[in-house]
């Protein structure tokens, strides 16, 4: 069966899907430190609070039901970083494997460039080798690992963050 894949800019009316494929990326344990499910006012408030035309979300449909999603965030609240967009990628569980990654990293990486960012930062675990596919083929590279950055299930991980930076 064929697959099309819709992006678009999210709505409101999206949140409750985001919040939905948010929580598998939390109990899967491979994109996210979080341990604690989410509920629908914590999204609620990133959306409303966080996100703005430049710090966009954008979501990916497969037959009007939201399979993923993407968002541009405040690296810092520092001027200096005004450049830098820290990334964040979800794909619903039965979705992963399926290129819909590669559909919304293109789509946030051009919204980053409209939106006058010079670089995008993500955030990564060692393990996550999946996700680190599809950044480098996107043109990321490893900056470098941060050690014992956080944990989770009362266990130390290590962190790795990725960047990318758009020609000017």
């Amino acid at each position: 069966m064929e697959t099309h894949i819709n992006i678009r800019n999210a709505t409101k009316n999206d949140l409750k899907q985001i919040l939905d494929i948010y929580n598998e990326g939390i109990e899967d344990k491979i994109a996210t430190l979080e341990e604690n499910l989410k509920d629908l006012n914590y999204m609620q408030n990133w959306f409303e609070i966080n996100h703005n035309q430049r710090y966009a979300v954008i979501v990916a449909e497969d037959d009007h039901e939201v399979v993923g999603w993407a968002s541009l965030n405040r690296y810092s609240n520092r001027c200096a970083y005004d450049g830098v967009a820290e990334l964040s990628i979800y794909i619903k569980r039965s979705f992963r494997g399926r290129g819909i990654g590669s559909f919304l990293l293109r789509e946030i990486e051009h919204i980053a460039m409209k939106n006058q960012f010079n670089k995008m930062i993500l955030f990564t675990f060692p393990f996550n080798e999946l996700g680190q596919g599809l950044y480098r083929k996107r043109g990321y590279r490893e900056v470098g690992i941060f050690k014992n950055q956080g944990k989770l299930d009362d266990h130390f991980v290590d962190v790795m963050i990725m960047e990318k930076l758009f020609a000017k």
